[in-house]
């Protein structure tokens, strides 16, 4: 049910200190659905009828696009995430906030409940069987002074476009809606704020891997900071990658290592380890000892996945006439320092030293002993008795590693 009406100078006063909240909420990182929430139940409150408000945003992941989250009086919140496609869904073509972002105007406003409305977009309809009476929508961009100007081919930019709907008689008031108006640039500052944080942990994450991510954005930049720890290391390569980039085109060859690492990669996540980076058709992880339990079985438990991952992979890709591939990996076990490394203002968050080095070496052996999967004893002597496929390929003298090492495979 609306609200209570309440004298225009209450209502200017409940606004104003909602302005500051909001700000205190951007300022203390509040999650968006936390302060969305409360900040209607406020408005509500204050005499302003909200019966739907839907907030959307450009979102700065490799995956997501844009998130949506969608406030109802006395209902369930919700929150959604639309993936990143080439082309323009006719679901978002057909609706007001495509045509508010596209057009040169800052906002649209639409009674419900009255006939032959100006505009007729399909989200109406579903708006009048719930009972509201008027749309209201406002886009605000961050970065640029003109807010009335369209994007460009329909794509987000950074900034929001919130929509309010109520289902008091008659629709909003100028009143109200002045209020409301009045609370955008705050909405807008204190999303901006949660947004650039999320941003910061979602690029982090996709470039250094979850657990250098945190670690960066807790502060640990310094130059030539590290932390030993005890890991196994996870060396991995594509086979026959140099000879498929000499016949196939481009396009064929991103498409080929992205398919292949986003299975390496799942995989290694799945079971606890950090992604640390990407060299041509190699790829470098750890699973740290201190953090996943029993990290030496869970790495070959990992290496066993992926070896069956890539036969389905294989099969997919080879029906539908792609090129396909397989892979080789190196296991090792033993200390690393784990941290920055690098130039004045380019850094990398990485791990060195020799059992990163002997690592690359175990996988180099992977041609002469003719085997997808070598595993040092570092990380199989403590597996030979509860695991029957480890087979002992001898001992071998690894370039730059000291001491003889027996290998293993996996049968």
């Amino acid at each position: 049910m609306a609200a209570p009406s309440i004298e225009s100078f209450e209502l200017t006063a409940a606004l104003a200190d909602l302005a500051d909240w909001l700000i205190q909420q951007g300022l203390e990182n509040t999650p968006v659905e936390t302060w969305l929430e409360e900040c209607c139940n406020r408005l509500v409150a204050a005499g302003i009828p909200l019966q739907r408000v839907n907030l959307t945003t450009r979102a700065h992941h490799p995956v997501i696009g844009t998130l949506a989250f969608r406030w109802f009086r006395g209902g369930v919140n919700e929150r959604f995430e639309y993936e990143r496609r080439g082309t323009v869904g006719d679901d978002f073509l057909q609706s007001p906030i495509y045509h508010l972002i596209t057009h040169d105007i800052a906002e649209m406003r639409q009674r419900l409940d009255q006939p032959d409305p100006d505009m007729e977009f399909p989200i109406y309809e579903e708006l009048r069987a719930a009972g509201a009476t008027e749309y209201y929508a406002t886009k605000r961009y961050f970065l640029r002074k003109n807010q009335t100007a369209p994007v460009v081919d329909g794509k987000p930019e950074e900034g929001m476009v919130i929509s309010l709907t109520t289902d008091q008689p008659g629709g909003f008031t100028e009143a109200q809606l002045d209020g409301l108006r009045t609370l955008i640039q705050p909405i807008c500052l204190t999303l901006k704020c949660g947004a650039n944080r999320a941003m910061a942990e979602d690029i982090t994450a996709a470039y250094l891997g979850q657990d250098a991510s945190k670690r960066v954005l807790s502060g640990d930049i310094s130059r030539g900071s590290f932390e030993t720890i005890s890991a196994v290391i996870w060396y991995f390569d594509l086979q026959g990658f140099t000879r498929m980039s000499e016949t196939l085109e481009g396009t064929q060859i991103i498409e080929l290592l992205n398919d292949y690492f986003a299975e390496a990669v799942d995989v290694v996540e799945k079971h606890g380890g950090n992604v640390l980076k990407f060299m041509g058709d190699g790829m470098l992880a750890i699973f740290d000892l201190n953090t996943v339990p029993d990290a030496r079985r869970v790495a070959i438990e990992a290496a066993v996945e992926m070896r069956a991952i890539f036969e389905t992979l294989n099969s997919a890709r080879a029906a539908d006439r792609l090129p396909i591939t397989g892979f080789t990996l190196g296991l090792h076990a033993g200390d690393v320092l784990y941290g920055n490394i690098g130039g004045r203002t380019r850094l990398d968050f990485t791990v060195i030293g020799p059992a990163v080095n002997a690592t690359a070496r175990i996988l180099d052996m992977s041609g002469p002993l003719d085997q997808t999967i070598v595993i040092s004893a570092a990380v199989a002597d403590a597996l030979r008795d509860s695991r029957a496929d480890l087979v002992s390929l001898g001992q071998y003298r690894l370039r730059g590693v000291a001491d003889r090492m027996e290998l293993f495979t996996l049968d």
